[in-house]
């Protein structure tokens, strides 16, 4: 059943790897809570007490903006296919926006996914605790395809396009909470 661990073990980065969908919520004080799934292969354990994920432009930005407010943040991800198991990674997080040289560091990180034309930003989590639970009630469900419209939309809008999207619809939370957002330099 459930297990608290400290590090994120070879066991759990390989099991996150594997994964082609996680969950993201954040918090804070006065604000909904908010809860996103992502995938595009945007995923990637950095240690053994930091993970980070690309995240992309779009309809808003929540998870910044409680990253700002807060920083509290967990990650969760369940096996689909083959033994069940939901793996849970509680910590505080950091928006790294584009143009930073944090951002610069940490994008060859992702390999190919780097190259995504719709990247915002990076969200680095300091990992506090990591807990197991058993999946058991998990369906089992086969990955048809990626979806990729995405991809398809971020670059049919161009650089100029998505910074001005960004500009107008991730400044702010749905709450009112600044996202953090800095001016972008053109490309």
């Amino acid at each position: 059943m459930a297990e608290t661990h400290d590090p994120i073990t070879p066991a759990f980065a390989a099991f996150l790897a594997a994964q082609p969908v996680f969950f993201v919520a954040s918090a804070a004080a006065g604000a909904r809570v908010n809860l996103s799934p992502k995938g595009q292969d945007s995923l990637r354990v950095l240690d053994a007490r930091h993970v980070a994920y690309l995240d992309f432009t779009g309809s808003g930005a929540e998870t910044a903006a409680h990253l700002k407010a807060d920083g509290r943040i967990v990650l969760m991800a369940c096996a689909f296919e083959g033994p069940p198991q939901i793996l849970r990674l509680w910590g505080r997080g950091q928006t790294l926006w584009r143009d930073t040289p944090e951002h610069a560091a940490l994008l060859p990180r992702f390999g190919e996914a780097a190259a995504h034309p719709g990247i915002r930003a990076i969200i680095r989590i300091a990992v506090e605790a990591a807990k197991t639970s058993c999946g058991y009630a998990v369906p089992m469900m086969r990955l048809e395809k990626p979806r990729n419209g995405l991809t398809r939309w971020a670059a049919k809008q161009g650089e100029a396009a998505l910074a001005e999207y960004r500009r107008e619809n991730n400044a702010m939370s749905l709450d009112g909470l600044p996202t953090g957002l800095p001016p972008e330099v053109p490309s």
